[in-house]
């Protein structure tokens, strides 16, 4: 690692810090430390840092605005590579657009919405980057982001940098060909909207807004919705039947709110979310044998 991060330095790729904690970053404030922590300047950064972490066959991870994402309190072995404002370029040609990763997802549904671009109004409440939501299709009241991405640019593991068209990133339910068949690193998307009324757009926004600020739990740390809704069920719907919400170990605890999240209520640690998913897991499964599987990513030291 040491050699690795004298010639990391030299080539003044970005922000480099060793040892950051990873709660610092994490929209549920919580994670241990990250061996070396970098967040590249651009896009050409990014491409050298992967070939360097190559060179030394070295563990990586690629974080965004740290939703949808529990850190181990033991932290992250390896490099953590962090796609921030460096890589918010936006560009919008009629209803087309083109957008860095680290752009805010809300960000962009705004930016679009208040050009009557139409498309994105599902996005206006979600609190992750444009990067990640490709990644995992990131959805909400109906749609999601496979109905609107027609390319991703990826940087794939082993430094090929192309195109994918909608059909090859083969997106289902929270999912994409980047979580398992072909690992890479979302830089850039592009969407095609459709023209439409501000005025209405906005309003829909405003109330998928309204709707999340009256049922989400979001006055708290908490890192959004903890298992995917095992269909035809909802996961949410499925805890509050089993007299779950407010269910507390540590720190964390379901939200009375909704039932499909844990929020850090103080000070809480991976461990004491990682016991309340286990929990809910088994009592739903003895109750009505269904299966709970974690939209969460889960990721760290063991």
């Amino acid at each position: 690692m040491k050699n690795f991060l004298t010639e990391l330095k030299s080539m003044n790729v970005g922000l480099i810090k060793e040892n950051e904690p990873l709660s610092s970053h994490t929209t549920i404030k919580i994670g241990g430390p990250a061996d070396l922590f970098i967040e590249p300047s651009s896009i050409e950064n990014l491409e050298k840092t992967m070939e360097l972490v190559r060179k030394y066959k070295l563990n990586w991870r690629v974080i965004g605005r740290g939703s949808n994402l529990l850190v181990s309190d033991k932290g992250i072995e390896g490099v953590v590579i962090k796609l921030g404002e460096k890589l918010n370029q936006l560009e919008i040609a009629d209803t087309r657009i083109k957008v860095g990763a680290g752009y805010s997802l809300i960000s962009l549904a705004l930016a679009s919405g208040k050009r009557g671009l139409s498309g994105l109004e599902f996005a206006s409440g979600i609190p992750g980057s444009v990067g990640g939501a490709v990644y995992m299709n990131a959805g909400a009241h109906g749609s999601d982001i496979s109905k609107i991405l027609t390319e991703a640019h990826i940087l794939f593991a082993d430094g090929t940098l192309s195109w994918l068209n909608n059909e090859e990133m083969e997106f289902s339910y929270r999912t994409s060909v980047l979580q398992k068949k072909r690992p890479g690193i979302v830089v850039e998307a592009k969407f095609q909207l459709t023209a439409g009324n501000k005025e209405e757009i906005i309003a829909v926004m405003q109330k998928n807004k309204d709707y999340r600020k009256e049922t989400q739990p979001w006055n708290f740390p908490c890192a959004g919705s903890i298992f995917r809704n095992p269909l035809p069920y909802y996961a949410g719907k499925l805890v509050q039947d089993s007299g779950l919400k407010g269910y507390r170990i540590g720190g964390a605890q379901i939200s009375d709110m909704h039932g499909n999240f844990i929020v850090n209520a103080g000070n809480a640690k991976a461990e004491d979310v990682l016991q309340i998913i286990e929990y809910v897991q088994t009592t739903i499964f003895d109750k009505y044998h269904v299966k709970m599987e974690t939209e969460v990513e889960i990721i760290g030291r063991k």
